[in-house]
């Protein structure tokens, strides 16, 4: 029986070759689709999911309002905590990675990511060790854990236990290495205990918000209680002694300076659903991650309606060989299992094609994602399993009932053309194509009109001809009796330096960087009204340099000694919660610092062009003193001729008088800023790319039902020739049902695309108004794709020989 069927279907592939390759191609590009959604779908669900503390370890996150989450928090709750009985652990640690340089044997090596925690680490991530012993890794302040590719970057093949490297005057010993095979939230090269100075140094201080903080639970469902005790020792220990010498109410305290709430969040949540910044690991986009799988089954439904569609408009050829078939005593059950037969093969034969796809694709689709996933078999077969048991009873089942339904008598004598259930399925599996092709052609011109209008909007800055020069400052500087002035008089002759560079016209610094935002928020109080601002520290010049435009007011001015002493400026995002008309002159509070406003700056996107600009404050360096140890970057502005020239002699001063350890380090603002967009460029390049793929399986679809009901009207349209028809009237007959389909299709289209492109939209502070231009577009081209194919194909029709039909007539 198998043998005969598969007999049967290979005669009919010959028979139809072009038919066949377009099933294949379209079911292979629907589940190539799937598949590559499945991978970054499992990858990035796959973070922590190793870590036996996912549900029991909780990093302590603060809500201070207007929906902003800090990652950090004080270091003065331990001692009051040590009684609970829920905590099991604490760990205080570094929320970011750092990338010292390290010398061993005269080789210079970067860690690119290297974490500092407090030594009980490995308890909160036990990565399998290959060497050392977790409990003791990191119990000396100076041992360091490294990763198994680090360890073979300084010592190749040997053991690294016991070995010394060196950072600047301080040599640490190589304690223990690890792997890491598994997503983690963290999962640094390298892992140090230097933690201790962070601590001593903020350990009374309950305002100081500078370092992550991890607690492991005994009973996870009480993580509640914990947050709300956490909120009342900070309420009782800040809020209250503040309010108190400040010689006002707590609850007046909380309105002028804001309500902390401090809440856990566990780590299996901790990449897609965290509220805070993310982890050193970064962020995962939950979004774009339900729109690309969202997407990617809408075009598995559109490749299986298409074979729906193909297999349903094949059947009639096949009609008389399904009555010869039951004549012979073939029962209903049998033609199923027969054309579902046929259906597994042509699946297994569009998935084995589909995986062909992903394994060629993947290294573009790794560039597109910023990851390097692998396909392991293993890790998504059941899925692969699944993809296939749906797709074979979706795109098999019915069209087999369909087909085993046929009326023997009928079938035998030729009326089988005429079935109205079968013309009603393959129109109203035609619409749906037309509508999922609708929402795509609108959905990816209203993604690009945003990102376009995002890329083009004024950011209230001029990155052009500036360089952003990373700048490492050594340790030993912290360590000295007065960091600040030895940090701020290296960071002055630097720049003098580099002024007398020939083609450099300005050096200046920030404690912040273009799209990248910066590290320190602190509220300032006017009238009653405590705002909560970005603290953008500044040299003189780096406004003016940036063309950031001034609302009101003036720059800070070298020559204008108050303006390094108690000076300070406010963007217009603060200025209105401030409800100042004429701030100019005025004295507010800054951190108990009395600073009078010089200057009003019109609002820039600093962080991204899709947020909302925040309340920000400008001073200089010297006026807020400690800001100094947040310089990292130096700002060089170039004349356009002879750059290349220039930033060469900017890197042999830079490797012979700043840095000679340290690769020199730069970047266009411009373009650093440009990356900033990357998120909703690739959800505009991936709407793009669905498009063209969801038009191409629909105009599969569209070509085969056109040929198939063209060709069973090819002697009405004998007989029409016949009586004189002119084949501009032909073709309008046999094109307007599919202008109709083509239409309902768009309607059916129109809300879904145009509610779910309005909430994608609402993630952007500035923003498009959905418009009518995509829907007349997205029509337009709908339109012109359908005549395109069908009315090539009428044409074809109408320049037939008419004896041909009409010779037995």
């Amino acid at each position: 029986m198998i043998k005969n069927w598969t007999t049967i279907f290979i005669y009919h592939i010959k028979n139809n070759k072009l038919f066949t390759a377009l099933n294949i191609l379209g079911l292979s590009i629907g589940i190539a689709g799937l598949i590559f959604a499945i991978l970054y779908w499992n990858d990035e669900q796959s973070y922590n999911d190793w870590n036996p503390g996912k549900d029991t370890v909780f990093q302590v996150l603060v809500d201070i309002g207007e929906e902003r989450v800090w990652t950090n928090a004080p270091v003065t709750f331990e001692p009051l905590l040590k009684d609970d009985a829920n905590i099991e652990k604490m760990m205080y640690c570094e929320n970011w990675y750092e990338s010292p340089l390290y010398k061993y044997n005269g080789k210079k090596i970067i860690i690119e990511k290297l974490f500092n925690s407090q030594n009980n680490f490995f308890d909160f991530f036990p990565f399998e060790f290959v060497k050392g012993n977790p409990k003791t890794a990191l119990q000396n302040e100076n041992s360091i854990a490294m990763k198994e590719e680090t360890a073979a970057l300084f010592f190749g093949t040997e053991n690294p236990i016991g070995k010394q490297i060196q950072y600047e005057d301080q040599f640490l010993t190589v304690t223990a290495v690890y792997k890491i095979t598994q997503n983690s939230s963290i999962a640094p090269d390298a892992v140090v205990n230097n933690m201790k100075p962070r601590i001593d140094r903020d350990k009374t201080s309950w305002g100081n918000f500078n370092n992550g903080w991890y607690i492991k639970l005994k009973d996870p469902s009480k993580a509640g209680e914990i947050s709300k005790k956490l909120t009342s020792i900070y309420y009782q220990n800040k809020t209250i002694k503040d309010a108190k010498a400040e010689g006002i109410t707590p609850k007046e305290f909380e309105s002028k300076y804001g309500k902390f709430n401090f809440f856990l969040e566990p780590l299996s949540i901790s990449r897609l659903h965290t509220q805070g910044q993310g982890s050193p690991e970064g962020k995962g986009n939950y979004q774009f991650l339900l729109i690309m799988s969202g997407l990617s089954i809408l075009i598995l439904v559109l490749s299986i309606v298409n074979y729906i569609n193909l297999a349903t408009a094949n059947a009639i050829r096949r009609a008389k060989e399904v009555g010869v078939r039951k004549i012979v005593g073939a029962s209903k059950t049998e033609i199923i299992k027969q054309f579902l037969f046929e259906t597994v093969i042509t699946v297994l034969s569009s998935i084995l094609l589909a995986l062909a796809i992903v394994e060629l694709s993947l290294p573009y689709y790794n560039e597109f994602l910023d990851k390097t996933l692998i396909i392991y078999g293993n890790q998504f077969y059941l899925q692969i399993i699944l993809i296939f048991i749906i797709t074979v009873i979706f795109a098999g089942v019915f069209p087999a009932i369909y087909v085993s339904n046929f009326e023997t008598l009928k079938v035998l004598k030729g009326n089988f053309g005429r079935n109205k259930s079968g013309v009603w399925l393959r129109n109203g599996m035609l619409i749906l194509q037309f509508s999922i092709a609708s929402f795509f052609i609108i959905g990816s011109y209203i993604v690009y009109e945003q990102v376009h209008y995002l890329s083009t909007k004024s950011l209230g800055f001029s990155g052009s001809q500036v360089l952003e020069i990373f700048y490492f400052k050594p340790e030993a500087v912290f360590k000295a009796k007065n960091p600040e002035q030895l940090i701020f008089d290296r960071y002055t002759t630097i720049k003098n330096e580099l002024s007398k560079i020939k083609g450099v016209q300005q050096v200046t610094t920030g404690a912040f960087r273009f799209g990248g935002g910066n590290d320190s928020s602190s509220g300032f109080s006017y009238k009653g009204n405590n705002i909560q601002g970005q603290n953008l520290a500044v040299d003189f010049g780096m406004l003016e340099m940036m063309k950031i435009e001034m609302a009101q007011g003036r720059y800070l001015n070298p020559k204008i000694a108050s303006d390094t002493i108690n000076s300070m400026m406010v963007n217009e995002a603060a200025l209105k919660i401030m409800n100042e008309k004429n701030p100019i002159g005025k004295i507010v509070d800054w951190n108990d610092h009395k600073l009078k406003i010089i200057g009003v700056v019109k609002d820039f996107s600093l962080f991204s062009p899709q947020g909302k600009v925040p309340p920000m404050v400008f001073f200089h360096f010297k006026t807020v003193d400690w800001m100094i140890g947040n310089i990292n970057h130096i700002y060089v502005k170039l004349e356009a001729e002879n750059t290349e020239q220039t930033i060469g002699a900017i890197e042999k001063f830079w490797t012979a008088k700043v840095d000679s350890d340290y690769p020199f380090h730069y970047d266009f603002i411009d373009k650093s800023y440009m990356r900033t967009y990357k998120t909703y460029v690739k959800q505009k390049n991936l709407f793009s790319l669905l498009n063209v793929i969801v038009i191409m399986i629909a105009l599969f679809g569209l070509f085969a039902l056109a040929s198939y009901s063209i060709e069973r009207r090819m002697k009405e349209i004998a007989i029409r020739k016949t009586l004189g028809a002119e084949t501009n009237a032909l073709l309008k007959e046999l094109s307007k049902q599919y202008i109709i389909f083509s239409l309902i299709g768009f309607l059916i289209a129109l809300f879904p695309v145009y509610y779910l492109l309005n909430r994608w939209l609402e993630n952007f502070a500035n923003r498009i108004d959905i418009s009518i231009y995509p829907f007349i577009i997205g029509f337009a081209a709908l339109l012109s794709l359908t005549l395109l194919v069908v009315l090539s194909k009428a044409y074809q029709a109408t320049r037939v020989d008419v004896l041909k039909y009409l010779k037995y007539e």
